[in-house]
C-alpha cells in the first residue's frame, strides 16, 4: 500500500514521476547493457552475433522487472540480477559476453545520468512557461501603482509591474543555473571498477566515449568507480534554490491576500472549492501555502546531497540509499510546485481598489523620501532635511494629520519651499516610468531580445 504522497497521487506530475519509476529505470539498464555490447562488437571486443543476441534479449518485454527482482532476492545484488536475467533469456552467445568489462555503477550511474537529463527536459519547459506568465503579468500591471513595503511597513511607491519584473529576473537566473547544472549532471561512465579501465585497457576509454555519445550523455574526463557526486549535489542545491524563490513568491502572495491588505487572491473554484470546514466564508491561500511547505522539504534534501559528495577512496555506497529518495523527490516536487505557481500566477486576481486604498492609507507618509529629495534640491543639507522630515512625520502621526499638510505649515521650511512645487502626480508618474523601463528589461532578458 502506498505511503508517500507522491505514490498515492497527491503531489507530482506523471511526466516527471514516470522517469523515476522502477519499470523505466529497469528499461534504461537494459538499454545501457545492449548499447555497450553493440559498441564492443563494433570495436571488435566481442563477437557481433553475441551483441546481436544481447540486443534482441535486453528488452523489458523479454527480461522483465519481475524476473530481475526475483533473482535479486537470491543474489542480493541488483545489477548481478540484471545480467543473470538477460543471460538466461539469451538464445545465442550473448550469455557469455553480457556485462563484459563492466562494473555495476557503469550501468547505474549512466542510467541516473539519463534520468536526470530527462528530468531537466521536463522541468525546464515548465519553468519557461512560468516565466512567460510572469512576463505577461508584469506588462499588464506596469502602471499599477502600489505601496511598497519594507519590514512589513509602508515604504515608498512601486508598481505591481516592478514586483513581477523582480520575480521574472530571479527565475531567469534559476533557468541559467539549471541549464549549467544539467550539462554537468547529464553524464555517464563506462570505466569499470575504480574507474581505471583495468578490464579493457586503453580501449576502454574509446568504448566509454562511443557508448556515452550514442546514449546522448556527456563524457567525464575521469571518474572513480562512481561518477563524482559534486555533480548531483549541484543539481539538488540549484533545484532547492528554485524552490526557495517559489516559496518567496508564495509567501508574498499569501501576505498580500491577508484580509486587512486584500490586494491579491489566488485562484478559487467558485461554487465548488471549500475554504474551511467550519467557516464557509473563507478563501484561504492554500496553494501558496502548499508551495511554501513543499519548498521547505526540498531545501532540507540539500544536506544529504552534499554529504553524498564524500566517499571512501574510489567508492563506497553510502550515497546510494539516500539518492533513491533525494534525487527523485527533489525533481518531482520542484516540477510540481513550478506547475502550481504557474497556475496561481495565471489566475491571480489583483484587487485594484484595495491596492489604491492601501496606497493612500498611510496619510502621505510614503512621500517622506520624495519631500527629503525636494528639500535637498532646494538647498537644505540632506541630513538636516532627513531629520526635519523625521520630526514632522512624528508630529503628523501624533496629530492625525497628513504629512504634506504638516510640511507646508512648518515655518522653518517656508523659505526653502517657496519656489518649489510638491507635485505628487509627477512623482507617481516618475515611478511608473521607471516601472516601464524595468519591466521591459526583465521581459527582454527572458525572451532573449
Amino acid at each position: 500500500m502506498p505511503v508517500s504522497p507522491i505514490e498515492y497521487g497527491r503531489y507530482g506530475h506523471p511526466d516527471m514521476i514516470s522517469i523515476f519509476e522502477e519499470e523505466y529505470r529497469h528499461k534504461l539498464w537494459l538499454k545501457i547493457e545492449a548499447t555497450v555490447a553493440e559498441v564492443q562488437a563494433e570495436m571488435g571486443m566481442i563477437p557481433v552475433d553475441a551483441a546481436e543476441d544481447i540486443g534482441r534479449t535486453a528488452r523489458p518485454e523479454t527480461v522483465t522487472l519481475k524476473r530481475t527482482m526475483e533473482i535479486e532476492g537470491e543474489t542480493r545484488h541488483d545489477i548481478a540480477a540484471l545480467f543473470e536475467a538477460i543471460a538466461e533469456k539469451c538464445k545465442g552467445p550473448g550469455a557469455r559476453w553480457i556485462h563484459f568489462g563492466l562494473t555495476s555503477n557503469d550501468v547505474k550511474d549512466t542510467c541516473l545520468g539519463l534520468q536526470m537529463k530527462e528530468a531537466f527536459d521536463v522541468l525546464l519547459p515548465q519553468l519557461d512557461e512560468l516565466c512567460g506568465i510572469i512576463a505577461l503579468r508584469a506588462e499588464e500591471t506596469v502602471d499599477l501603482l502600489a505601496v511598497g513595503r519594507s519590514h512589513g511597513q509602508h515604504a515608498v511607491p512601486i508598481t505591481y509591474g516592478i514586483r513581477f519584473a523582480v520575480w521574472l529576473s530571479e527565475f531567469v537566473r534559476h533557468r541559467d543555473r539549471l541549464l549549467a547544472a544539467k550539462e554537468r549532471a547529464a553524464v555517464g561512465k563506462i570505466s569499470g571498477a575504480t574507474g581505471s579501465h583495468a578490464a579493457l585497457g586503453v580501449k576502454g576509454i574509446e568504448l566509454q566515449d562511443r557508448v556515452l555519445t550514442k546514449l546522448g550523455l556527456g563524457v567525464p574526463i575521469a571518474t572513480t568507480q562512481i561518477i563524482q557526486r559534486d555533480r548531483h549535489a549541484e543539481t539538488i542545491t540549484v533545484l532547492a534554490g528554485l524552490a526557495a524563490s517559489l516559496d518567496k513568491v508564495s509567501t508574498n502572495l499569501r501576505n498580500l491576500q491577508r484580509t486587512e491588505i486584500g490586494e491579491t487572491c489566488e485562484p478559487f473554484a467558485e461554487g465548488k472549492q471549500v475554504g474551511s470546514s467550519a467557516m464557509p466564508h473563507k478563501r484561504n491561500p492554500v496553494t501558496c501555502e502548499k508551495v511554501s511547505g513543499i519548498s521547505r522539504l526540498v531545501r532540507s534534501l540539500t544536506q544529504s546531497a552534499l554529504e553524498n559528495v564524500v566517499s571512501w577512496e574510489e567508492r563506497d555506497i553510502s550515497h546510494s540509499s539516500t539518492e533513491r529518495f533525494v534525487i527523485p523527490q527533489t525533481f518531482i516536487l520542484v516540477d510540481y510546485i513550478v506547475r502550481e505557481m504557474r497556475r496561481v500566477l495565471a489566475g491571480l486576481h489583483i484587487n485594484a481598489e484595495a491596492v489604491e486604498r492601501n496606497l493612500t492609507q498611510s496619510s502621505e507618509f510614503i512621500l517622506s523620501e520624495y519631500v527629503v529629495t525636494i528639500l535637498t534640491q532646494a538647498g537644505l543639507e540632506r541630513p538636516k532635511a532627513h531629520e526635519k522630515l523625521r520630526e514632522l512625520s512624528k508630529k503628523a502621526r501624533d496629530e492625525g494629520k497628513g504629512l504634506l499638510e504638516v510640511v507646508s505649515g512648518d515655518a522653518s521650511l517656508s523659505e526653502v519651499l517657496k519656489d518649489t512645487k510638491v507635485d505628487i502626480d509627477e512623482y507617481f508618474c516618475s515611478v511608473r516610468e521607471v516601472s516601464k523601463v524595468l519591466v521591459k528589461r526583465a521581459v527582454q532578458s527572458f525572451r532573449g531580445e
